[in-house]
Parts: C-alpha cells; sequence; structure tokens
C-alpha cells in the first residue's frame, strides 16, 4: 500500500484516539462511544503501524517504545475512571506520550 495512505490513516487514528480521550476524560460526554472510538481508533492506529513497519526493516528497537507508549494511551482511560491520577494529568501524560511516539517515528534514534 502507499506510503502516503498508510501515514494517512495512521494520522487520523491518532486524531481521533485523542478526540475520545478528551470527550471521556474532560468534556464528560457519552462514555460509551467514547469509549467506542478509543477501542477503534487504538486497532486502527497498531494495524497501521504495523504495516508501516513492514516497509523497512524491523530489526530496530524504537517501534518496541512506541508499543509501550501505546499500551499506556490505551489504559489511560481507566487510569482517570478508577481514580489513579486525575484526568487532566492523565490527559496531560497521553499528550507526552503522543509527543514521544511522533519522535520515535520520526527520528529512529534506535
Amino acid at each position: 500500500m502507499d506510503p502516503v495512505i498508510l501515514k494517512t490513516l495512521h494520522l487520523a487514528g491518532a486524531f481521533a484516539l485523542f478526540a475520545s480521550l478528551g470527550a471521556s476524560l474532560l468534556a464528560g460526554y457519552s462514555k460509551k462511544s467514547s469509549s467506542i472510538l478509543h477501542g477503534i481508533s487504538l486497532v486502527l492506529i497498531l494495524l497501521v503501524g504495523f504495516a508501516m513497519l513492514k516497509k523497512p526493516p524491523m530489526g530496530q528497537s524504537w517501534w518496541i517504545i512506541k508499543l509501550g507508549l501505546w499500551l499506556f494511551i490505551g489504559a489511560a482511560p481507566a487510569l482517570a475512571k478508577r481514580k489513579v491520577l486525575p484526568a487532566w494529568l492523565v490527559l496531560v501524560l497521553c499528550l507526552a506520550a503522543a509527543g514521544a511516539a511522533a519522535w520515535l517515528g520520526l527520528a529512529k534514534p534506535f
């Protein structure tokens, strides 16, 4: 598949993911619809991310760190719901994790 299409789908999944996080953590919209969007966007990001990894060799280890960041962002609504961390802090940590994931994807330092 064309790399431009893959990157566009990956970014669309990231935008949908943070729209669902904002809706569930801060605005208090329907938990069910934001949870559905959260799950669908996580799956989209994961599948398209692995499809993009098939193009260059997967011998590098930066993608394992991105997978850990993906897991944290996936568990973020549960952290806020169970009051492990305040919702605003969970969102700030998710934004920092997204910035780190973007840097890893662009720089591929390892």
